[in-house]
């Protein structure tokens, strides 16, 4: 069970108003890396348990005589292995934003080396980038389709 989630919204929206409203050298201190600590594992079993959820559904899925009925399980498998992808790309970025935290480096554009801020990282826990770096990466595989 997640154990954020056990402390209930309100709780969970007083920590987050804490921590927005942090003094700036306190930025990353060992309570706040703790939090996202947290927050980063709840978020990484919520999504093992989806994909174990996905594994299973598609085990049972029997084959169907009807043309229709096979086309129609077929096209719902290719939408959950596109879930379960997107799931396995979340889930990598989670483990390397437990790694950051490990090696001091979370919270810390990997670009530009400045904060990526609290309000960010709590809409986006595994953010690596600050929200200009990021804008500018957009904006260059746009412009040059990477």
């Amino acid at each position: 069970m997640d154990k954020l989630a056990v402390r209930g919204d309100a709780e969970i929206e007083e920590i987050e108003a804490m921590l927005l409203a942090a003094p700036e050298e306190e930025y990353m201190s060992p309570k706040q890396l703790a939090f996202f600590r947290q927050r980063l594992r709840d978020e990484e079993q919520t999504l093992l348990s989806a994909v174990k959820e996905t594994a299973g559904h598609l085990q049972e899925a029997e084959p169907s005589a009807d043309w229709s009925d096979r086309a129609s399980t077929e096209e719902e498998h290719t939408l959950e292995l596109r879930v379960r992808d997107r799931e396995r790309k979340l889930l990598q970025k989670i483990r390397e934003a437990l790694r950051r935290i490990d090696d001091g480096s979370y919270g810390w554009c990997e670009e530009t080396g400045e904060p990526i801020g609290m309000a960010r990282l709590l809409a986006r826990s595994t953010a690596s980038l600050c929200l200009e770096a990021q804008e500018r990466r957009e904006q260059n595989k746009r412009r040059f389709g990477g």
